[in-house]
């Protein structure tokens, strides 16, 4: 039975193994590289280097990374030289590398390129027929991984700016050889689910972890929807086809939640200020046509009948008084007059001769005047002052 090894004395052996085998020494390998990164305290610079199957990962420290006379880029073809060793931390193996020289960009940058021209001469990145992502959506359909951490941000964003859209996943794979036909799958049903919006999301990852979205069929179908859609692939420094190609790229799949949605609490606040500000147009259009309505209710006041017949009945009973001063008055005066005349008359009455006791002798209804004028026999009417008397004549 062999011993039982610790994964540190396994690591430690196969280290051995590997620096006591020659070949792995001052080997020279090529291919492209990729993840390439210049770590600004150390000076060393960490790479992969790739064949269109396998990948293997390099270091190369800041004594050799100074000595290069050009900056290594993604997509490079280089030929690096070095040793094979195993970082027994974590039991990988690297390549050490002690010098690289460039042989030009790499097939997969190359075929990328080529990509990203056919695409354009198509029209898919024109921005002419980019569609305006919809303010107040009420759907959004997310295509991205269900595992991934991408997903968590974009429900915790939406959920907190907009709770009232509803939201509906679509997974997909987004890494591995499948990873295209699945995007392109769920992308399809977003498009056909009725939503204002879709999100395209994952999250950082090596160059080759993006490549499913820098093919052409994930490009097509995203250049295909007819609902606006956005862009969150990767870092912010990352860029693929399916940016190029969507109607707005985010660098961040938290980023594209927040362009997707309104913030609900600045909606609130808009609505607040707007409210007071209609208010304080109402009270003042209210105020302002009071003004209006009064100075119009007084000139109606003013030249209605109402008022006219108002002011003439009060002319009339002030005329009507002033006629009935005058008619007092006047009968007055013709009282007082009367008054004179009934004096006066009363003064020339016969009546008043009578009362100081005369008579009045009358004949046939006539006065006389002389006692010529009475034969004997003549009836006569004999006037008192009280009464009268019948006489005959001798």
């Amino acid at each position: 039975m062999s011993s039982i090894l610790s994964v540190s004395q396994l690591n430690k052996y196969v280290q051995f193994k590997i620096k006591s085998d020659l070949k792995l020494r001052g080997i020279t390998v090529k291919g492209e590289v990729s993840n390439f990164s210049l770590h600004y305290k150390s000076g060393h610079a960490y790479f992969s280097l790739k064949d269109e199957s396998s990948v293997v990962k390099c270091v190369m420290f800041s004594g050799s990374a100074q000595k290069l006379k050009f900056t290594p880029e993604n997509g490079m073809k280089a030929l690096v030289s070095g040793n094979l060793e195993v970082y027994e931390r974590d039991g990988v193996y690297q390549i050490i590398v002690s010098d690289m020289q460039p042989l030009g960009i790499g097939a997969v940058y190359t075929g990328i390129e080529q990509v990203k021209e056919k695409l354009k001469s198509r029209g898919v990145f024109d921005q002419s027929v980019k569609k305006p992502v919809p303010f107040f959506p009420r759907k959004i359909a997310v295509v991205t991984s269900l595992t991934g951490a991408a997903l968590q941000d974009i429900l915790n964003i939406l959920s907190r700016r907009f709770p009232i859209c509803s939201v509906l996943i679509c997974p997909a794979q987004v890494q591995g050889g499948q990873a295209a036909d699945s995007i392109c799958a769920a992308l399809n049903k977003a498009d056909s689910c009725g939503a204002d919006t879709i999100i395209l999301a994952r999250g950082g990852g090596s160059s080759e972890d993006l490549m499913p979205f820098n093919t052409e069929a994930v490009a097509m179908a995203i250049f295909s929807c007819k609902t606006p859609l956005i862009s969150a692939v990767g870092h912010e420094t990352d860029t693929t086809l399916a940016d190029y190609a969507a109607d707005l790229r985010t660098p961040t799949p938290s980023a594209a939640a927040e362009q997707a949605t309104p913030d609900i609490s600045v909606l609130f606040s808009a609505l607040s200020s707007m409210r007071f500000n209609l208010d304080n147009a109402i009270r003042k259009c209210i105020s302002d046509k009071s003004v209006i309505l009064t100075g119009i209710s007084s000139a109606l006041n003013m030249n209605s009948p109402a008022e006219k017949l108002e002011n003439s009945a009060s002319r009339i009973k002030d005329l009507r008084d002033k006629l009935d001063r005058l008619v007092t008055a006047r009968v007055k005066y013709e009282n007082a007059a009367f008054d004179k005349y009934v004096v006066q008359l009363q003064a020339l009455s016969p009546f008043s001769v009578l009362d100081r006791g005369y008579t009045i002798t009358t004949k046939d209804g006539k006065a006389v005047y002389s006692a010529a004028e009475l034969n004997s026999g003549d009836k006569v009417e004999i006037r008192f002052r009280d009464s009268s008397r019948a006489a005959l004549m001798e």
